[in-house]
C-alpha cells in the first residue's frame, strides 16, 4: 500500500532553516507528482510546493516562493522541502501528498518557528 513518511520538522528561530523529507513506498514514485501541504492552526490546508515526476517542473505558493525549494531523489523515493528564511507564519504541520488513483497523505511533521 501507499505510504508516505515525513521527517525533519522541529523548532527553529525566525530566519532559520529546516529540511523536510518524505520517504515514499507502495507506488511508482518516479512517475508521480509530489506535493507538500501545510495546515496552520485555525487555517485552511495550503499547497506549499509541488514537483513533477522528473524533478524539473516545480510550483510554489506565493507565500514561500524564493524561500522554499522542493526537490526529489527518484532513486531514494524521497521528496524534500528545503525551507530557508523561516518566519513565524510558517508554523504549521507539513504533510507530504501524492495523487495516485486517490489522494494519499503522510502523518505530518510539525514545524514551529519561534524565538
Amino acid at each position: 500500500q501507499v505510504q508516505l513518511v515525513e521527517s525533519g520538522g522541529g523548532l527553529v528561530q525566525p530566519g532559520g532553516s529546516l529540511r523536510l523529507s518524505c520517504a515514499a513506498s507502495g507506488f511508482t514514485f518516479s512517475s508521480a507528482t509530489m506535493n507538500w501541504y501545510r495546515r496552520a492552526p485555525g487555517k485552511e490546508r495550503e499547497l506549499v510546493a509541488a514537483v513533477g515526476s522528473n524533478g524539473i517542473w516545480t510550483n510554489y505558493a506565493a507565500t514561500v516562493k524564493g524561500r522554499f525549494t522542493i526537490s526529489r531523489d527518484n532513486a531514494k523515493k524521497t521528496v524534500y522541502l528545503q525551507m530557508n528564511s523561516l518566519k513565524p507564519e510558517d508554523t504549521a504541520v507539513y504533510y507530504c501528498n501524492v495523487f495516485y488513483g486517490m489522494g494519499y497523505w503522510g502523518q505530518g511533521t510539525q514545524v514551529t518557528v519561534s524565538s
